[in-house]
């Protein structure tokens, strides 16, 4: 992984968290939503990652008017020489094992549902005809967290499918100043091939097979269920949640700590990493009620409370 990360460092700068919850991501075999204003480089990472784990990418602007048929593909009349007509399917864009959907909040709920069986099967249907997706197939969407004019919320089961969600913040002075350097003169860096898409897919299947502790697995079901009103030993995070995470947020958390691990080149993750990813898979799985919102309570401290519970 060592290469991977080096190959990026060409062409992201100052993006090092966000680099490493991508991987971390595309490690667990999970999708990533990343969420910041427009200039940050989110694009040029979905680009980057294309080239250095050798996938196959494409990517969408969501629009209002995009339909179902724009991303998954639609079935054409053909006209045979000797006057026979029949249906053909032409895959859409989504046929890809990177997919970047720009802005996925632009695009009206039906077209997000089409996205969202995508994401969670692997397939997709089109006249009763199931689809099969390449392998393997990741999402990395986009959003805005400033414009929301014209924008369609993405629901609570679209956004559980992501695996994590990761903030992408401005960057330090040192890394703007390599950037401008780097992306203005005659000759910008080109990141290279340090991966395949095969090798991809053996380290997912490691990871899976990769032991967890006890303790590790203590702290993240300590963590989830803390953050459930239901079940919240903490009397603030109750008075505050409208609702809390599931058990996919549970299950989000053992992949990408394993993914971290391996990721640091280590043998087993740790209750480190659990506190480390706590942010990026629960922030989107969690809800603030009214009283929060009229307390000025943030979501990242309620996180913050229930990562204390681990020591």
């Amino acid at each position: 992984m060592a290469r991977v990360r080096e190959s990026i460092g060409r062409v992201i700068f100052g993006q090092q968290d966000v680099v490493d919850q991508t991987l971390i991501t595309l490690l667990a075999g999970g999708h990533v939503l990343l969420v910041g204003v427009p200039g940050l480089g989110k694009t040029k990472l979905v680009e980057t990652l294309g080239t250095v784990l050798g996938l196959a990418e494409k990517r969408v602007q969501f629009t209002p008017d995009l339909m179902p048929a724009d991303i998954i593909g639609s079935e054409v009349l053909d006209e045979s020489a000797d006057g026979r007509r029949s249906f053909r399917f032409v895959p859409g864009p989504i046929f890809c094992q990177l997919l970047m959907a720009d802005e996925i909040n632009r695009a009206s709920p039906r077209t997000q549902s089409a996205l969202l069986q995508a994401m969670q099967e692997n397939r997709v249907a089109v006249g009763g005809v199931v689809h099969k997706l390449p392998q393997p197939f990741h999402v990395l969407a986009t959003q805005n967290p400033i414009e929301q004019e014209g924008t369609y919320p993405l629901p609570e089961a679209q956004l559980d499918r992501f695996l994590l969600e990761v903030e992408v913040s401005y960057p330090a002075l040192e890394a703007e100043r390599t950037m401008l350097l780097a992306t203005t003169g005659a000759v910008v860096e080109r990141p290279q091939q340090a991966m395949s898409a095969a090798e991809l897919q053996a380290a997912q299947a490691v990871i899976r097979r990769m032991p967890v502790g006890e303790s590790v697995l203590e702290a993240i079901l300590t963590l989830v269920r803390a953050g459930r009103p239901e079940t919240t030993p903490i009397e603030a995070v109750k008075r505050h949640l409208a609702w809390g995470p599931g058990p996919r947020a549970a299950q989000a958390l053992m992949l990408a700590c394993r993914a971290r691990a391996v990721l640091d080149g280590r043998l087993a993750p740790s209750v480190d990493d659990v506190v480390a990813l706590a942010h990026p898979v629960l922030r989107h799985r969690m809800a603030l009620n009214f009283a929060a919102r009229a307390d000025g309570v943030r979501l990242s401290e309620v996180i913050d409370r229930l990562t204390g519970l681990l020591g």
